[in-house]
């Protein structure tokens, strides 16, 4: 298939050196200063998002090499850690966690146990709530037409129209025309929508409201979600996350091309009002002494899609709802995804906006850090011009101290976070803290790490992963190729 879309010049960056700051001006520092959000304290305003390790069980159950993750996180002392995107539904979804069922609280118990425990008390915990709808893998051409194509006298009537009196009659005739007609012919007799179920493999959305459960969305998200949360607060979290951006259900809500005519679709106030029933549905659960956020998007970044203006309006509306924070992503959409390869699903941080949402050193000219930090500046303006004093989150390429601190200085943000960083070196905010920023393992920003998620194997980063050490008993990857966690490192 052929991308029409223009490509920007590609420049490489480098990693910027940096100064590292001393203790005493990491004390001093806004990065490492409290901030409230909502009902809870955070020590500092230092913050690891949500990150998918591939570590949970196919049934979604906490594993110890899940429980090594997070603890290892929480040796660095960061103000907040959020724990991955946890579905909320009791179905299945590979090796990610779930809260979807009173039978994941143990597993999820022992984690709040283990980051309390690794980060002395120090670490708030978040928990990532998500949903999503179905998508399958791209299928062969010959496997579409056999047994996934819904045969309409649309289809019929196209073949006639293009091979006269020899087009078959019975469906499997007519199935059998179809496979073997080329691109040109296939653009002419399938919908846009069947067309893209045979380029990409089928998806669910929530615009098909011909499907009963896609039509009562509005009526089982609130409560799944509240559930979902109930546990959560159940398990000893700090708080939860709500999950509202990428490719995700909530953000195909909030998206400008959710186009629903049933009061939850078409305009910015009708888009915006799932999200804030789910807001309200949970809030109504876990009570007001439960920290309660939300992670969106503050540009979708494929065309036709939501702009600033959108993230602005909801971010008003979440703020005067009372969330407890705001978090601002960038893109990671389906819509612009590249074309999988037959047997593979789509994965939607490889197209434009996937590149967006995870900037790398490979990139346009305006290069990958704080790309997007722009966003939460014009969210975070248009909130307090309200009277809202609701904190806002920035992340994509923070990669020092100096950059991270400028932000919150400049009013850009309330808080700063960083994943790939993070995950490069866990122990960086603790060796920020201590004036040892010298000794701080940097991230490359190559999206090594991304690559294996988008292969759903375990997560790790290439400074570390095959650094075996002395030759001591080291966790490996299920191939037994790279290393589970970084090396150890004592302040």
């Amino acid at each position: 298939m052929t991308d029409p879309t223009p490509r920007p010049e590609v420049v490489w960056h480098r990693v910027p050196e940096v100064q590292w700051p001393t203790a005493e001006q990491a004390a001093q520092s806004l990065w490492f200063s409290p901030i409230r959000l909502g009902p809870i304290t955070a020590r500092t305003r230092t913050w690891v998002p949500a990150m998918v390790p591939w570590r949970a069980t196919d049934d979604g159950m906490m594993t110890q090499h899940v429980l090594d993750w997070y603890g290892r996180f929480a040796r660095g002392k960061p103000g907040v850690l959020v724990v991955e995107a946890t579905g909320i539904r009791d179905v299945p979804s590979g090796p990610l966690l779930r809260v979807g069922h009173d039978r994941f609280l143990p597993g999820l118990r022992e984690l709040v146990r283990t980051v309390h425990e690794q980060s002395g008390g120090q670490t708030r915990l978040l928990l990532q709530c998500i949903d999503f709808l179905g998508v399958r893998r791209r299928p062969a051409k010959d496997k579409f037409f056999a047994r996934f194509l819904q045969l309409s006298e649309r289809h019929r009537d196209g073949l006639r129209q293009l091979l006269g009196a020899g087009a078959p009659a019975d469906d499997a005739g007519v199935r059998a025309a179809l496979a073997r007609c080329d691109d040109k012919a296939l653009r002419t007799l399938l919908s846009p929508r069947e067309l893209r179920d045979l380029e990409f493999g089928w998806r669910e959305d929530v615009n098909d409201l011909e499907q009963e459960h896609i039509r009562e969305l509005p009526r089982t998200l609130p409560v799944l979600f509240a559930d979902a949360a109930a546990r959560v607060r159940a398990a000893g979290f700090d708080g939860v996350e709500l999950h509202y951006a990428h490719a995700y259900t909530m953000a195909s809500f909030l998206s400008r091309t959710n186009v629903r005519a049933d009061g939850y679709g078409g305009t910015p106030a009708a888009r915006v009002r799932l999200p804030l029933e789910v807001y309200r549905a949970v809030r109504k659960r876990v009570g007001h002494d439960f920290c309660v956020g939300v992670r969106f998007l503050g540009d979708e970044a494929i065309a036709g899609g939501s702009t600033v203006d959108d993230a602005i309006s909801y971010a008003i509306a979440f703020a005067r709802a009372g969330l407890d924070y705001l978090s601002l992503s960038k893109g990671g959409k389906f819509d612009d995804a590249k074309q999988p390869n037959v047997g593979e699903a789509v994965y939607p941080y490889t197209g434009p906006s996937g590149l967006e949402c995870m900037p790398t050193v490979r990139s346009d000219a305006r290069g990958p850090f704080g790309r997007n930090v722009h966003l939460a500046r014009e969210v975070r303006a248009a909130v307090r011009a309200t009277g809202c004093t609701t904190p806002v989150v920035t992340a994509g390429g923070i990669h020092s101290f100096a950059q991270a601190e400028g932000i919150l200085q400049r009013g850009e943000a309330d808080i700063v976070a960083a994943a790939r960083q993070s995950l490069a070196d866990p122990d960086w905010y603790e060796k920020l803290r201590l004036g040892r920023g010298s000794e701080v393992r940097r991230c490359k920003f190559t999206n090594y790490c991304e690559g294996l998620d988008q292969k759903h194997k375990e997560v790790t980063c290439q400074l570390w992963d095959r650094d075996f050490g002395d030759g001591t008993a080291v966790a490996r990857s299920a191939d037994g190729k790279r290393r589970l966690l970084p090396p150890d490192w004592r302040a």
